[in-house]
């Protein structure tokens, strides 16, 4: 099974939004940081079930919420690349990689 890593601006992006949701309505922050793991067992179990966002990243949207996990399979590791607000600039997160 592979190990889940995320690159440092994806695990602020994590906690930033954890916060944003948080002071926006007790107990929704952490509703939304079990969506995304949630989201991220399912991509442990089903690494290529996910869109294409480009050559070498794939998206898996989180229930409920407006975001995206964006991720590399790499031999036996998930990179999470970003925890991508679906309502910014789209490819803001390119540059990451």
């Amino acid at each position: 099974m592979p190990l889940v890593e995320f690159l440092d601006l994806a695990q602020n992006e994590l906690d930033d939004t954890f916060e944003y949701y948080e002071f926006q309505q007790e107990n929704l922050g952490y509703r939304f940081v079990e969506e995304v793991m949630n989201s991220l067992e399912l991509i442990v179990a089903y690494p290529e079930a996910w869109t294409k966002s480009s050559s070498s990243t794939r998206r898996c949207l989180v229930k409920t919420f407006p975001y995206g996990i964006i991720y590399q399979k790499r031999d036996n590791l998930i990179l999470v690349v970003a925890i991508a607000n679906l309502h910014k600039e789209p490819d803001y997160w390119v540059s990451r990689l």
